[in-house]
């Protein structure tokens, strides 16, 4: 395993992940996963890079919730149960 020194500090200059779009989270998140795939990283570093990974996913997680919520509406029946789905801006 390699202890890298200046993990800390590349954990401070990596960007908000509220910043980021969904393809450069999706990017960073499998860089995340190759490095922790390859065991070659220390287990401090496997640990932050972990918690970075699940803010990832969940941010990831987050921006494609949006996304669709944009695409489509649900049509709510009279019961107010769920009754099919139409184009977002389309009643």
């Amino acid at each position: 395993m390699t202890d890298t020194p200046d993990t800390a500090a590349q954990a401070d200059s990596a960007p908000a992940i509220s910043s980021l779009s969904f393809e450069a989270a999706m990017g960073e998140l499998e860089t995340i996963v190759r490095r922790l795939e390859s065991g070659d990283v220390s287990l401090e570093e496997s640990v932050a890079l972990y918690e970075r990974g699940h803010a990832l996913r969940g941010h990831c997680e987050a921006r494609l919730a949006a996304a669709q919520a944009r695409i489509e509406q649900v049509s709510l029946g009279a019961d107010g149960r769920p009754a099919g789905t139409t184009p977002f801006g389309e009643s």
